[in-house]
């Protein structure tokens, strides 16, 4: 997965966004990302720092950060209201075409005082050296 677009603090192999930590390196396509809810998840975080390429400073730091930027969720997580049922009328309402007025234009007449003449285009010359 690539870099969220909302990038809040930037290290050497991490970064905190507004997905959660991701590894900075793209060729793993997000293997070791954390998302936000999973950041408090000590098990997780004791095997990813039981990996050999981690950086331990750069980790400690980023998760120091992620964990001020995306608090703790506490309890249950909201839940979310189902959309209010729609009645069989309005659920296949039949499209009226609206026409628009019609418009009336006006005489379009144009005078011209004076002629013209074509002139030559002009064009940029440049020395050969």
């Amino acid at each position: 997965m690539a870099l969220h677009r909302d990038i809040l603090w930037i290290g050497k192999q991490w970064a905190v966004t507004g997905h959660g930590m991701q590894l900075i390196n793209q060729r793993l396509e997000g293997a070791f990302d954390i998302e936000a809810a999973r950041l408090w998840d000590d098990d997780l975080m004791e095997s990813l720092r039981a990996k050999a390429w981690l950086k331990a400073e750069d980790f400690d730091k980023a998760l120091a950060v992620a964990r001020t930027r995306h608090p703790q969720q506490v309890g249950p997580a909201p839940a979310v209201e189902p959309p209010p049922p729609v009645p069989p009328e309005a659920a296949n309402p039949q499209p009226t075409p609206i026409e628009p007025p019609p418009q009336k234009l006006p005489a379009l007449q144009i005078k011209i005082d004076g002629g013209a003449r074509f002139a030559r285009p002009w064009r940029v010359w440049m020395k050969k050296t």
